[in-house]
């Protein structure tokens, strides 16, 4: 049976192909080219639920949400709410339905809900290309295509097969994307600690009880790392992507060292937020790759690790080399490692080394101890011996 809709019109076959225009009006991509959608964003009344709250019903979620929505999180795909209603009428439904939980960002108002994507987006550091909308009202639809066209636009019709479309399928799921809703809702904890905290930044960090360690890479870990150098681009220390076989063969390679970095604190984990690429076979130790999330910037990762790192080089009687390409995008880094010691490479300090690729930048930082961290407990892997652990 057909379910009226807010603006007086039908639910059925009509409005599918209306929905189907707002995609074509939001110029959404065609399956082969659509990247993928990283959060979900809901309207409530006749989308989520059947019923409208201002009407006095009492809303039901529509037949298959609850799964969908559990689905797209296992995914590592949020969910957040554009909705025209009253928060605090609104939200507690979402947690009698059980389904509050799932949901890292709600907008329920009475404000455009173009606005409300834009805030949400820039709430999560997300681009609006990376969010999708579901709405039953044709209006909200077309307002959506077109003042944020690159978001993704469907109806309550197209529900039924979103999990099997491509912009809603990772390649691979990882335990990281599992966790990523948890991670999200922690890192806004975390925010909003920090806006009540009384006190300097780094007391603050103290207060947080970070924990950094750097490990070997496992095979487990290595999806992870791959999408590290695919997406991370402002602390990218080269721009060069390392495909998930290329990483399989660097840990094989005698000489080399993957290690992964996590990060955890007394919010929760921040999972996998680095990855090294590192020789320790040269005159000189090389340090081909550095990445790190733009999550942890914060908290000063890239630091950390670099100070580890020449921590361990000069306990090693070694300085390292370090590969830099500038792009438009990493100018942090370039700072990062200039604040940690590292000048340009004179000539003698490569020796040893395969020439530097075109437009690469050889760095370099002479072998000197490093004081205890104060604010973070850093756990680091022994680089002078396998299966051993540095303090």
């Amino acid at each position: 049976m057909p379910v009226t809709d807010k603006t007086g019109g039908t639910d059925g076959t009509a409005q599918t192909e209306r929905g189907t225009g707002a995609d074509r009006a939001a110029g959404a991509p065609s399956a082969a080219s659509a990247p993928p959608v990283k959060c979900l964003v809901w309207d409530l009344d006749g989308t989520l639920w059947q019923g409208t709250l201002l009407e006095g019903d009492e809303p039901e979620l529509r037949p298959g949400v609850r799964e969908l929505i559990a689905e797209l999180d296992r995914r590592g795909i949020l969910h957040a709410v554009a909705s025209r209603n009253d928060h605090d009428q609104a939200w507690p439904h979402l947690e009698r339905l059980g389904v509050a939980e799932y949901f890292v960002s709600a907008r329920i108002g009475w404000g455009r809900k173009p606005e409300s994507v834009r805030g949400i987006a820039e709430r999560l550091g997300f681009a609006t290309a990376a969010l999708a909308f579901v709405d039953d009202t044709e209006y909200e639809r077309a307002e959506m295509a077109a003042h944020l066209p690159e978001v993704r636009v469907y109806t309550p019709e197209d529900l039924a097969s979103l999990a099997e479309r491509p912009e809603f399928t990772p390649g691979t799921v990882t335990a990281e994307a599992a966790g990523r809703r948890r991670m999200y809702q922690a890192g806004m904890a975390r925010d909003r600690a920090r806006e009540e905290f009384d006190g300097p930044d780094e007391a603050f960090l103290r207060s947080l009880e970070i924990e950094m360690s750097i490990g070997r890479a496992t095979e487990g870990d290595l999806v992870r790392l791959a999408e590290l150098t695919l997406r991370t681009s402002q602390m990218n220390a080269t721009g060069v992507h390392y495909p998930h076989d290329a990483l399989v063969r660097l840990i094989a390679e005698p000489g080399h060292e993957v290690l992964a970095v996590t990060m955890r604190d007394r919010f929760g984990s921040h999972g996998a937020v680095g990855v090294v690429l590192l020789r320790t076979d040269t005159p000189q130790w090389h340090l081909k790759l550095l990445a790190t999330s733009c999550r942890v910037v914060s908290f000063g990762a890239g630091s950390l690790i670099l100070r580890n790192l020449l921590d361990q080089a000069a306990r090693a009687g070694t300085g390292i080399v370090a590969d830099f390409r500038p792009t438009d995008r990493n100018r942090v880094m370039e700072i990062t490692y200039r604040f940690a010691g590292f000048e340009d490479a004179p000539a003698g300090a490569t020796r040893g080394l395969p020439p530097a690729e075109d437009g690469v930048q050889r760095l370099h930082a002479l072998p000197e101890r490093q004081p205890p961290e104060r604010a973070v407990t850093v756990r680091a892997v022994d680089l002078g011996h396998v299966g051993g652990e540095a303090a």
